[in-house]
């Protein structure tokens, strides 16, 4: 589950870790009173920044023609006017794709003097099993773009989770972005921060792209988390309802919401030939082999290892909604899962959508031969596949 940039930065900072001083808004006259104070309190410069499940909002474009979903403003005047031009309108980004994402939200924030822009994340390295804190000199810039250019420029820090994240590791990231003097301890304690925010969170990712190093009114030098992205495992979060009531549903895919609601796992693609299948992996392989042999799959489902008959039923009406679909592929292992089960489902899902398309089914496994007597018996038009490779073959040839 993605967190807006503003819950990130609420987290955060119930973890220590500094930040410029902010408040989000919902109305263009909260946001000048609140850069007003900003201002007065001795900001030069204020952030308006949209709140959407996006990045490259900075480069976006509204659909009303106002250009960018973050600007820096002298006035709480000029505040007022940025945040009209954002809010309700919808802002396109390369990561929202053609349709947008309607800004609801608003962050305003002093934006300090920035002298040096670092990058700091805490992730699971699946290689180890252990979390990773991941840190580099190259700040603001995407960190896929730093590991092909410049891959030395990466700091790693595996942590033992038995004991977290220790002091004496903080400090040697610290050391190794180039800090020195008092920055060395104000590092530390934020890198302490940001690792106590991915664990107590159950989070997946803690990223801060840019944590910048600042001019502060005294002269001095300072540490702050200027944006911060957060993502959150999701079969963690019963452990959490108070983090589950931030789920925002209206950045969420209508029909991801839905498949969320019979605890399926559905993602949306581009192509048209659907796919069931029970199990991630599995899931995966069914859309390689679909695109290897000249198809392109319409989505992700995994109807889990133990899938209902209603489950199937749900996954089916889904699947119908996406217009694009000309094709589907059912492709089950039964281990726990009974291929009977299944079939019957499938069946009935058939049967209540009075499906038009071309259905291709390839049960293995637990109780296959029923499964498959199942379907024969159905009198539906369902085309059976022998194997993976003889029903992408299939459902590619029948959507042509």
């Amino acid at each position: 589950m993605n967190l807006h940039e503003y819950q990130a930065r609420q987290l955060l900072g119930q973890h220590g870790v500094a930040l410029p001083p902010w408040e989000v808004c919902d109305t263009a006259e909260a946001a000048e009173r609140i850069a007003g104070q900003l201002l007065a309190g001795g900001a030069d410069l204020v952030a308006v920044k949209s709140q959407i499940h996006a990045g490259g909002r900075g480069k976006g474009t509204f659909k009303s023609g106002f250009q960018g979903g973050v600007k820096l403003c002298k006035t709480a005047g000029d505040v007022y006017e940025k945040a009209q031009a954002m809010l309700g309108n919808v802002l396109v980004t390369k990561q929202t794709g053609p349709e947008g994402r309607l800004v609801r939200k608003l962050i305003i924030a002093a934006a300090p003097a920035i002298q040096k822009e670092l990058y700091l994340a805490v992730l699971l390295d699946r290689s180890s099993s252990r979390p990773m804190v991941m840190a580099s000199t190259e700040g603001g810039v995407d960190i896929e773009e730093v590991a092909a250019k410049t891959p030395e420029k990466i700091i790693r820090e595996s942590i033992d989770p038995a004991i977290g994240m220790m002091p004496y590791q903080a400090r040697r990231v610290a050391v190794a972005l180039g800090l020195k003097g008092d920055l060395i301890g104000q590092a530390a304690k934020l890198l302490l921060g940001v690792y106590k925010t991915w664990w107590e969170c159950d989070a997946s990712l803690v990223e801060i792209n840019p944590l910048c190093l600042v001019a502060g009114r005294d002269g001095k030098a300072a540490l702050l988390a200027v944006d911060a992205k957060l993502s959150l495992d999701d079969n963690a979060l019963y452990r959490h309802p108070d983090l589950q009531a931030m789920r925002d549903l209206g950045e969420e895919a209508p029909l991801e919401i839905e498949a969320s609601q019979f605890d399926l796992n559905y993602i949306k693609l581009d192509g048209n030939i659907a796919c069931l299948v029970n199990g991630a992996g599995l899931a995966m392989a069914t859309m390689d082999i679909i695109q290897h042999f000249g198809g392109r799959p319409a989505n992700f489902l995994d109807v889990g290892g133990g899938a209902s008959h209603e489950q199937v039923a749900a996954a089916f009406k889904i699947i119908l909604q996406d217009p694009n679909v000309r094709g589907i592929l059912v492709n089950i292992f039964g281990g726990i899962m009974d291929c009977d089960v299944i079939a019957t489902g499938i069946v009935s899902a058939v049967k209540q959508t009075g499906l038009k398309l071309p259905l291709v089914v390839r049960l293995e496994g637990n109780n296959v031969d029923a499964g498959n007597r199942t379907l024969a018996a159905s009198g539906l038009s369902i085309t059976r596949g022998d194997s993976m490779s003889d029903a992408a073959q299939k459902v590619v040839k029948s959507v042509g």
